[in-house]
């Protein structure tokens, strides 16, 4: 039986409107420490709300809140695309 690999991304390729599912926290220190503690956890699904008019910050919504990253921080976050 074969499996079909899903697309593994970062927060921040996701485009306005797409889902995906944290799959790893790549930040280490003092900011993953922040991430964790406002959800940024594997298996947690996150919607790609929207891009500021320069594209950073963006806009997230996970666990029924809204959630603004820079765009560099968004890079630390594996997302599983769908």
């Amino acid at each position: 039986m074969s499996t079909i690999a899903q697309p593994c991304t970062t927060l921040s390729s996701l485009q306005k409107n797409q889902r995906g599912i944290i799959r790893h926290c790549n930040a280490d220190g003092l900011l993953k420490q922040k991430l964790i503690s406002m959800g940024f956890v594997p298996g947690v699904e996150i919607l790609m709300v929207r891009n500021a008019p320069l594209r950073d910050p963006i806009e997230i919504s996970l666990q029924n809140y809204l959630v603004t990253l820079r765009r560099n921080e968004a890079r630390l976050i594996e997302v599983l695309a769908l």
